[in-house]
């Protein structure tokens, strides 16, 4: 049992990763933020009602409303996502702005992650995330999602599956940042050659703009066509203004390297996700500005 401790002082201790948790589910950090605060609520509310040491472990309540708080706000989100133009991308987030205890286990926090994780029912996306990055066993997450044991260590073993996620492997390393600088060179110079020699034959991009600027409103699948997206962004910017030539920077966000593209006086942040041969498989390009907000667009980083 918790002695002494008030729900304001627990929920303080416990805020940076309960913020981890909402937003892994969420893949948009005000949103997590929006849930966190409203445990927050809830805490002083449940302390009111009751009294401090009515609750046996406040980090085990705080985490549970938090879980459920962010599967009702996933549910809400999906009608909303489903009017959203085009695809829908996470949002970024700088590194060094992310809670430290948010950053510490990297796991399910990388944007490939988020965005295939939006694939998954949201209480088989809490069962991953609270596996995962919070290392819970299946008998804590089946109470809190009410659920028998054996039925979470199915929902777990089923979303790694679905998301490719070897259940063995440690959090996965941040991309090799040679590699992303040799692309961030070659888009600068308009070395086209270079751009689809790095691209997988099979190579699929995503542009998350919102509606609000220009971006491909369908999936790009193949290197040439993506090549060709890469070939109109230098050339119409030369014609735009060859005053401001197109530049690009190696940026870290969610505890990986991205580059951020700058073009027509907007900027874009690019993830990338290699195949085993080294080439480069996906792009999540997200171009919201809506989205930008938690980046640091114009800083360079060479």
């Amino acid at each position: 049992m918790t002695l002494g401790v008030s729900a304001a002082a627990a929920w303080q201790g416990e805020r940076n990763r309960l913020l981890g948790i909402a937003y892994r589910m969420l893949g948009d950090f005000g949103h997590a933020e929006d849930v966190v605060s409203e445990v927050a609520i809830d805490a002083v509310r449940q302390e009111r009602k009751t009294s401090a040491e009515s609750v046996d472990s406040w980090p085990a309540w705080l985490t549970t409303v938090c879980v459920r708080r962010s599967i009702d706000r996933v549910r809400q989100l999906a009608a909303v996502r489903e009017e959203y133009t085009g695809p829908w991308l996470p949002e970024p987030v700088d590194t060094s702005r992310l809670p430290e205890e948010t950053v510490a286990n990297r796991e399910l926090l990388s944007l490939t992650l988020l965005h295939l994780a939006e694939q998954l029912a949201p209480e088989a996306r809490a069962a991953l995330v609270l596996h995962r990055a919070f290392g819970m066993s299946a008998p804590e997450i089946a109470e809190i999602l009410e659920k028998t044991p054996a039925a979470v260590r199915q929902m777990i073993s089923r979303s790694e599956r679905r998301l490719d996620i070897d259940p063995d492997a440690p959090a996965p390393r941040a991309k090799d940042r040679a590699a992303l600088e040799k692309l961030v060179l070659a888009i600068e110079q308009g070395d086209i050659d270079t751009v689809v020699a790095m691209l997988d034959r099979d190579a699929v991009l995503w542009a998350d703009g919102g509606g609000v600027v220009k971006s491909a409103r369908n999936p790009l699948f193949g290197a040439a066509r993506i090549a060709r997206f890469f070939a109109g962004i230098l050339g119409k910017a030369v014609v735009f203004d060859p005053a401001q030539p197109v530049t690009a920077d190696v940026i870290e966000v969610n505890g990986e390297f991205a580059m951020v593209l700058r073009h027509h006086g907007r900027a874009d942040v690019l993830i990338f996700d290699g195949g085993p041969d080294g080439t480069i498989r996906e792009l999540r390009q997200i171009s919201n500005p809506d989205k930008l907000t938690r980046v640091s667009l114009w800083a360079t980083t060479k």
